[in-house]
């Protein structure tokens, strides 16, 4: 059942819009768009003064992030730029040999390809899987003597395919492979847990299900491989002895910090902090069953348009928040541009045209969505689905 009556008043959206692109860029919640403000106008009045608040929120937006992930201590979470920095972290971060193996998937973003494939120099190799029908055995299967980590992500951007991270992470920890992680299509919109799928790395962006600003994401770094991992940036936040600007042997804190260089982000860590207390709030057993109830909804409907084709896998173990369909007759790319035009906010990806709602979104959005779709279909004859 779609429930979003509670949520409606943190999500004001305009009144012609149908958002379905949280899998790219979310909107901000009320919340995090009044902290936003309310720390704008303290630097405003009162400039740092209350900097010791700042850090404060900090320290809570780590536990908020070790809660979502249970992360065994928030020691282990790291606040980073972005996805693609934590995975620069790992792939420049460990001691490579000449033959050693990278497995990813051949349908992950560049983020999670470009960072592993900058490694060729070094003599790594990079060993791209096509999923097929069990993605799962099929990267098991790819494993050899020389891999030394797999890298997936949890939910593939294209198609929204989920896969079976502990059952990943059992192969691994059975071949003393490093695993790897990529949960920005996860992290927000379904359950995770770095301790059932005992991975060594998992990382997210904050803008898209978590809700929050871009420039502000978590890598999450098992305290077993830490420091495995050589810094490749040195600042005055990653010592151990934080504060003491004056001591001259320093050395880098045992915890995930150590991968924070310079100074924190506060502005995205008020905003982001604010959205996950909504998410929190929610809980996030609860935010996967309204997710799964607009995609179901979504995929009944789309399924009764003529000349739809949906490209996502819809099994229950597969599925997740994002749909991604074609159209007989009509070109996506033109298809895209058409809906963008009518305020439907979606995406091109995996071939297609994706949609991502997200557990608020209100069930007269996708109604909306539906019908702008249905008369871009309905005008095909007009070989312009823009007019």
């Amino acid at each position: 059942m779609i429930d979003s009556q509670r949520w409606h008043a943190q999500f004001p959206q305009a009144a012609d819009l149908c958002y379905l692109n949280h899998a790219a860029v979310a909107p901000w919640p009320q919340r995090a768009a009044d902290a936003v403000s309310d720390f704008a106008r303290e630097n405003l009045f009162r400039g740092a003064q209350h900097y010791p608040q700042w850090s404060r929120t900090e320290k809570h937006l780590r536990n908020q992030l070790r809660e979502l992930l249970n992360a065994p201590h928030s020691d282990d979470i790291a606040l980073v730029k972005n996805t693609s920095e934590a995975l620069s972290f790992v792939a420049q971060g460990l001691t490579w040999q000449p033959g050693e193996q990278v497995i990813i998937s051949n349908q992950e973003f560049p983020s999670n390809r470009l960072p592993w494939e900058a490694l060729r120099d070094q003599g790594v190799e990079v060993i791209a899987v096509e999923l097929g029908d069990n993605p799962e055995q099929a990267l098991i299967a790819a494993m050899g003597p020389h891999t030394r980590l797999l890298s997936i992500s949890s939910v593939q951007y294209g198609t929204g395919l989920r896969l079976d991270l502990q059952q990943l992470g059992t192969a691994c920890r059975e071949r003393g492979i490093l695993f790897c992680v990529d949960a920005i299509q996860s992290l927000g919109a379904h359950p995770f847990d770095v301790q059932q799928i005992d991975c060594d790395f998992a990382m997210a962006d904050g803008h898209k299900w978590l809700l929050g600003p871009e420039g502000l994401g978590v890598f999450f770094c098992h305290a077993r491989v830490r420091e495995q991992l050589q810094l490749t940036q040195h600042g005055w936040h990653m010592v151990e002895a934080l504060g003491d600007y004056d001591r001259l042997d320093w050395r880098p804190t045992r915890s995930a910090r150590r991968f924070e260089a310079g100074s924190p982000n506060t502005l995205a860590q008020q905003a982001l902090s604010a959205s996950l207390s909504l998410l929190l709030e929610a809980d996030m057993a609860w935010v996967q069953t309204q997710i799964d109830a607009r995609i179901c909804l979504l995929a009944e409907q789309l399924a009764k348009l003529p000349g739809v084709t949906i490209l996502s896998d819809l099994r229950p173990a597969r599925r997740s928040g994002i749909i991604t369909f074609v159209v007989a007759g009509l070109d996506h790319k033109a298809l895209h541009k058409a809906l963008m035009e009518r305020g439907v906010v979606c995406a091109l990806r995996g071939g297609g045209i994706r949609w991502s709602p997200h557990f608020y979104t209100p069930e007269t959005t996708l109604e909306r969505a539906l019908a702008h779709l249905a008369e871009l279909i309905a005008n095909t004859g007009d070989k312009n689905p823009s007019r």
